[in-house]
């Protein structure tokens, strides 16, 4: 029987959650850390080592160098473990100055210069993207990649049947009727599909939400950079739609999709193998 740990950095522990939701690896592999079920001192020596969450402190750095190196295999697990995530949210000035404000006074981790991705780290020996990764792809990450293959994008699962109607306006969930058979783009949406990985088995345009993109880039995206990205999805609601093109740029640079369009520029600073990404 395989033993894994679950080392948790600067997160929110929803990857954790999700893993918990696989309950298919039980009876075949044995958990032998994983702070919100199972603690202790030290990470124990095991066979493949799951890492979710941010290098943001100086403690991260720490457990991340001291926990890889008692490892047989290293998984980055989640958006924020391979590029930042929500606390990449850290590197912003304003964030910065009012956590230094308070560092005296709450005795916090020293938080690093900037934010790094595990990969900058230690040797990561797959990626694991998502926010959080399925549990079926986490059964991916354990059994081995080759027993699983993900769609090229969103799109390719998602089943939703493309139109040539040309809406001239953005739609947003107002009380909005959302067709369940017609693509969200051609509906209105801002909708990230068509250039986000796939193998999610595409559950929020299935149920009418758009793709915010939490599974990071399709192979195609990896290795550009974040500006080539924007063009590309432009390009594409140019063709699908009739919505102004500042109207789809400034909706893509919104809140809504903040935390995970950023990640595109790491993808591009840190070139990855696309066969190392589940």
């Amino acid at each position: 029987m395989e033993r894994f740990a679950v080392l948790q950095l600067s997160g929110c522990a929803g990857c954790e959650v999700s893993l918990l939701n696989a309950s298919g690896w039980t009876d075949r592999y044995q958990l032998e850390y994983m702070p919100l079920v199972i603690s202790s001192d030290d990470v124990p020596d095991v066979d493949i080592l799951l890492v979710s969450g941010a290098v943001r402190t100086d403690e991260d750095l720490y457990r991340l160098r001291n926990a890889a190196s008692q490892a047989g295999q290293v998984i980055a697990v989640g958006t924020c473990a391979i590029s930042g995530g929500v606390a990449n949210l850290g590197n912003r000035q304003e964030v910065r100055d009012t956590f230094f404000t308070e560092n005296a006074r709450r005795h916090v981790p020293q938080l690093l210069p900037t934010l790094r991705a595990v990969d900058d780290v230690v040797p990561v020996t797959w990626y694991l993207p998502g926010c959080p990764p399925t549990p079926e792809l986490f059964m991916a990450a354990l059994e081995g990649p080759e027993t699983f293959t993900a769609a090229k994008t969103v799109c390719r699962e998602c089943g939703r049947k493309r139109t040539r109607e040309r809406v001239d306006h953005l739609v947003r969930h107002r009380g909005d009727s959302v067709d369940p058979d017609i693509c969200l783009i051609n509906q209105g949406y801002i909708c990230l599909g068509s250039c986000t990985r796939g193998g999610c088995g595409a559950p929020c345009t299935r149920a009418g939400h758009p793709c915010v993109g939490c599974r990071g880039p399709s192979n195609g995206f990896i290795s550009r950079s974040s500006q080539e990205w924007f063009a590309a999805i432009n390009k594409v609601f140019s063709r699908m739609t009739a919505i102004p093109a500042e109207d789809i740029d400034r909706e893509l640079r919104s809140p809504q999709f903040a935390l995970f369009v950023f990640q595109f520029a790491d993808y591009a600073g840190a070139p990855r193998d696309v066969e190392k990404v589940i």
